[in-house]
Formats: C-alpha cells, sequence, structure tokens
C-alpha cells in the first residue's frame, strides 16, 4: 500500500534553538510513528521523504525493511547524512513523505490452488510467463513485462535471450543489489518505475497481493511471487491468472464486469 503525507513540523522553542537536529530528529520520529501506525512489525516499509519547498534537494530514502527495524538509529544514521550535506533540508520547509508498506505473508508453507504447489500452477497457466533466470529473477520478471507493454523484444525475453545486458543496466542504473536473491523488499523498483503500477500476488487470489505500488498509472506489471523457491513469474492476463472474469485495476478486487464493480 502507498501513503502520502504532505507536512511542515514545528519550529523548535526557545530551548530547542541550540539544537535543531535534535528536535528535527525528534519530529521526524512522530511523523514516522503516525505514518506507520497502522503497519504491523512484521510489514516491509520503505519510506522517500522529499522537500517541496526547495525541489534541488535530494531526496531521503530510508530502502525497504521491517517495520520494526526502523529504529531511532537508523532515522538518525539517514538524515545525520543529509544534514552534513544539505543544510537547506530542514524541519522549517514542506516535507512530502511517501509511505510504501507491504503485508508479508504469514505462512510459510507451500501455496496451494485446487491442491497443487504454485510452481506447478506456473507450467500449467498459459497466462503466466515463467522466469526461469536463476539470478536477478525480480529484475528479469520487470523487463519481460515491459518489454509485452511496449511490444520491445517481448519474446526474445521471455526465452532469455538478449536480456542479460539489459538486466545488468537496469541493477547499474536503480543501484539496487540482487546478490542475494530478490524478495518482495527489493521492489522498490517501483521509485525507479514510476509510470508503471507494480502488482505483486502471492497466490491464485484476488486479495493474495503482497505489493501493490499505488502509482497513479494504466500501465501495469503484474507478477506472481513464490514464497517457497523466492522466485518471480510475470503475469500477463490477471483474469487468466486468477480464473476469473473480471477483476478491478483500481481496487483488484473481482466482480462480474466493471459495470457491477464498486470501486
Amino acid at each position: 500500500m502507498g501513503t502520502q503525507l504532505t507536512v511542515r513540523l514545528l519550529a523548535p522553542s526557545e530551548d530547542e534553538d541550540s539544537n535543531l537536529m535534535s528536535h528535527f530528529l525528534a519530529s521526524v520520529s512522530d511523523l514516522f510513528e503516525y505514518a506507520l501506525q497502522n503497519c504491523d512489525d512484521s510489514d516491509m516499509v520503505g519510506i522517500t521523504i522529499s522537500n517541496e519547498v526547495n525541489v534541488a534537494d535530494k531526496a531521503i530514502g530510508i530502502s525497504f525493511r521491517r517495520k520494526d527495524h526502523i529504529t531511532p538509529d537508523v532515522i538518525w544514521s539517514v538524515f545525520g547524512k543529509v544534514a552534513q550535506s544539505n543544510a537547506r533540508f530542514n524541519a522549517l520547509d514542506k516535507l512530502v513523505m511517501t509511505v510504501h508498506s507491504v503485508k508479508m505473508p504469514n505462512s510459510h508453507g507451500r501455496i496451494a490452488t485446487k491442491g497443487r504447489p504454485l510452481e506447478n500452477m506456473v507450467h500449467l497457466k498459459r497466462s503466466i510467463v515463467e522466469v526461469k533466470a536463476e539470478e536477478n529473477c525480480l529484475a528479469h520478471a520487470l523487463i519481460i513485462s515491459i518489454a509485452k507493454l511496449t511490444d520491445s523484444d517481448y519474446n526474445a525475453f521471455r526465452r532469455g535471450r538478449r536480456i542479460r545486458p539489459v538486466v545488468d543496466h537496469l541493477l547499474a542504473t536503480t543501484g539496487i543489489d540482487l546478490s542475494n536473491g530478490g524478495s518482495i523488499s527489493e521492489l522498490r523498483f517501483q521509485e525507479y518505475f514510476k509510470e508503471y503500477r507494480i502488482v505483486v500476488f502471492g497466490g491464485f487470489h484476488c486479495e493474495n497481493i503482497v505489493f501493490d505500488g499505488q502509482v497513479e498509472s494504466e500501465k501495469r506489471i503484474n507478477l506472481l511471487y513464490d514464497d517457497v523457491k523466492h522466485n518471480f513469474h510475470v503475469i500477463n492476463s490477471v483474469t487468466g491468472a486468477l480464473s476469473q472474469r473480471y477483476v478491478c485495476k483500481g481496487c483488484n478486487k473481482w466482480c462480474e464486469s466493471g459495470v457491477t464493480d464498486k470501486c
């Protein structure tokens, strides 16, 4: 889920004037607590804070991690580095805070549909492109999905041809490290692909969504995540993959048709 807050923190009191950074960090900690109040400790959370007053300031980013791992030490580390190199980023400016949270699956067993493990269903469903790459499968899945939308090298990419240089370029450009494998926490790719809305399903039910970038875009990248094999696959047709007649692109719920959807 995605949440965006625009705030201007209160100016420090006379007693706090001597230590603006402490006041700033305390205020931001309170802001974090408010923004994350509906998240469970096990949820993966990624945060970006930008300066609406001075757009030249670089955005501050806290990469995806468990909510209970966003400690005061983490906040201090991030904002301390910014304060040393960017004096304009302060509590008196209007700040835009964007929070992406991911509900992590509670079960650790195999996800099954009609008694079959998810990995077997990937082979059977024609609406799903199985990503067989042993390394960087998340990057492969994203590139294949975009190629499908743009009609660019799709057939070659889905067969694993000519895609490796594109994957290497993507990882080098974004600076995202998939050397330890890709998981839901690496879906900060959404910050890079802002013109696409990335939606990841953890099974073959409409409500089984483990990530939704919440970007207002008609261009959707639909992926399937196998939390047993830790692999991502490409969903070319959501209705085909979920065996539903209609799935709303706004709320991801199924219904008989777009006319009957209440979204």
